[in-house]
């Protein structure tokens, strides 16, 4: 009789959709499973999501995996997005929606304590910015505004903290996530009381902190049934989907960088220890007890160029392939036009929820294609300046790999290699965070993981023929929030 196949199931809690996978320690993947869920904006700057959407995606893709496996997982482990925030009552009843990451009702919150000693202090204490995605900002303004919520709210919690609350009835927090809340003390492993103050809650209130390989087991055998598996089977807490992408690309070596590009985008690297930057521009955030990963976030990714083509040209059936393609015909500075592309506010290195959007130059020569080609050199931009930054504190950038919905571009990817002025390294390896929480879960339940199986990568070569003006355009880019920051506020 044969042994049972061992795998183990990866779920990437994300904010567009969950997606749960199978790998075999062989490093193949036998099943994917995705459900999409709704974010709903009831009011500017609020960002807010259902609960009981999401929880219901992880259980349905946990029963829909195990079912097409046809045999129990050794084990699961959860990759979840950062900076969510709800509130429950003293029965786990959710008091909130979730926010998202994309919240930024706590702007003013934000703006009050980054420029003090106190944010300072707290930033080089928890490695996250002050910014009004955390929830450190989030909980201090619903103290200021929702003072009755606040009274009753018994836990604060992370999606991921609320899906292991219904499954087990405990509450935990991995110190990944944690790291990522701006209430949590990276260099001692527990909660900031500094930042209890500041957020005006106690410990109590916030979940247990465990490491990243920590186990939990028996499964309620109600819950055991709803999902298809064994009550006995382990569940690995897992990392954060930043943190375990850069393990399931690979990309753990020093000076080894993820670039991301999708709806937002984000260059990261992994660390030994926390990077400390004087300017407060990148986080640090932990991965497992021998990595931290830091880099930085920007809002602004494909978004803007959607944005471009259904709204400001009114195509809102357009393939925005094609449109992408025509903008990268143009050629390279986009003849004098730069653009700032902060609409929805910004993250790193600025970390201003003010920001706003920018084309400047313009002339009547100047078409659709041209803005266009202006925007999508301003998303290089910004991330170009998170790996000034990054270089400047961490030291150089020895490999870059690209990732997200932007690698179906050649051209897109080829203006990165440009605008960088080093190599892209493309290599076809889907659901980084999925992956990544799988692999955290072989190691900590001891199964030898042989590794990912070897991808070819595409390797795409900067031209130097075009250095120089986007060098220009920059040095121009980088000028151009600190002198538009004051309007910026004031629009």
């Amino acid at each position: 009789m044969s042994s049972p196949l061992k795998y183990m199931i990866g779920v990437d809690i994300g904010t567009s959709s969950t997606k749960v996978i199978a790998l075999l320690p062989s490093g193949h993947v036998q099943a994917l499973y995705q459900q999409a869920y709704a974010t709903q904006q009831p009011q500017p700057g609020h960002s807010e999501q259902n609960p009981h959407d999401i929880l219901q995606a992880v259980t349905r893709g946990i029963r829909q995996v195990a079912q097409e496996m046809k045999q129990p997982p050794a084990g699961i482990c959860f990759s979840s997005a950062m900076h969510s925030l709800m509130a429950v009552d003293a029965q786990g009843q959710p008091l909130t929606p979730l926010l998202t990451w994309a919240d930024n009702r706590s702007q003013e919150i934000a703006d009050a304590l980054r420029p003090t000693g106190q944010g300072k202090a707290l930033y080089y204490q928890t490695g996250t910015p002050i910014h009004p995605m955390t929830p450190l900002c989030k909980i201090s303004w619903l103290r200021q505004h929702a003072t009755p919520l606040f009274a009753r709210t018994a836990q604060w919690l992370g999606i991921k903290e609320y899906v292991l609350y219904r499954l087990f009835g405990k509450y935990v927090a991995d110190y990944s996530i944690a790291s990522a809340t701006g209430l949590f003390d990276i260099h001692a492993l527990m909660w900031s009381p500094q930042a209890m103050q500041a957020a005006g809650i106690t410990t109590a209130q916030l979940p247990e902190p465990v490491p990243t390989d920590h186990i939990l087991r028996n499964l309620p055998e109600h819950v055991a049934w709803d999902l298809g598996i064994p009550a006995d089977t382990p569940f690995i807490i897992g990392a954060s989907d930043g943190c375990l992408a850069q393990l399931g690309s690979g990309a753990l070596a020093p000076g080894h960088a993820t670039l991301t590009i999708a709806t937002s985008g984000a260059l990261r690297i992994a660390t030994t220890k926390p990077v400390r930057d004087e300017q407060q521009r990148i986080f640090n955030y932990i991965l497992d007890a021998r990595h931290f990963v830091t880099g930085g976030p920007v809002n602004n990714g494909g978004i803007i160029l959607q944005w471009f083509v259904r709204d400001f040209l009114q195509q809102k059936d357009a393939d925005l392939d094609t449109y992408i393609e025509q903008a990268l015909a143009i050629p390279p500075g986009a003849a004098g036009l730069v653009c700032l592309p902060y609409l929805l506010g910004e993250r790193a290195p600025v970390w201003d929820g003010h920001a706003r959007g920018v084309f400047i130059g313009v002339q009547p020569q100047h078409t659709a294609m041209h803005f266009m080609r202006a925007a999508m050199e301003g998303i290089a931009f910004g991330l170009l300046s998170i790996a000034n930054a990054l270089r400047e504190t961490a030291g150089p950038l020895q490999q870059i790999a690209v990732s997200g919905g932007f690698t179906a571009s050649p051209g897109w990817i080829q203006l990165m290699a440009d605008v960088f002025q080093q190599p892209m390294h493309l290599e076809q390896q889907n659901d980084a965070s999925a992956l990544g929480a799988a692999m955290m879960g072989f190691g900590a339940l001891g199964i030898a993981f042989e590794g990912l199986p070897a991808a070819t990568a595409t390797i795409y070569t900067p031209r130097t023929e075009h250095a120089a003006v986007y060098e220009k355009h920059y040095r121009l880019y980088s000028e151009l929030y600190g002198r538009l920051k004051d309007v910026m506020h004031q629009l």
